[in-house]
């Protein structure tokens, strides 16, 4: 499974938003701080807010928050809106695998699976906050070369 950009750069911008959640913050200041475009931060909130995890605010003032605390909202639950999905591989999706009773490497893919899902859905974004090195600050360290 590859993490696309979209969701690397989403799971940054929602990182941000939960250690500055004084108020609604405008996607210019998360843009500066994260070093990303905010044109494309205005598409991944677009689906943030279809997806009910941030909510938007208008004028002056305005801008976004989290639409629950940040020890409601997993990881998992931020990949899914941004991905659609986060199998990966699809016999393991919710479509299932017409060949699961006889591949040999279903097992293995399912188990590859319910690992992933396990941190994606247990690790929220609170804990996320916890781990990070960085703290409050929220800056990101200097671009490296993202693989």
């Amino acid at each position: 499974m590859k993490i696309s950009t979209r969701s690397r750069y989403g799971l940054r911008a929602m990182y941000d938003l939960a250690i500055h959640q004084d108020g609604p913050i405008p996607l210019r200041e998360i843009a500066q701080r994260q070093g990303l475009s905010e044109a494309y931060l205005e598409q991944l909130f677009a689906s943030l807010r279809k997806g009910e995890l941030v909510r938007s605010s208008r004028g002056a003032q305005g801008g976004y928050i989290l639409s629950r605390p940040a020890q409601e909202i997993s990881i998992g639950e931020i990949l899914k809106v941004l991905e659609g999905s986060t199998c990966i591989t699809d016999c393991v999706g919710d479509s299932g695998c017409d060949n699961a009773c006889f591949c040999p490497s279903h097992p293995v893919f399912a188990k590859i699976q319910k690992s992933i899902d396990h941190v994606l859905y247990t690790m929220t974004l609170q804990d996320m906050i916890e781990e990070n090195d960085t703290g409050a600050a929220g800056a990101v360290p200097a671009r490296r070369n993202e693989q």
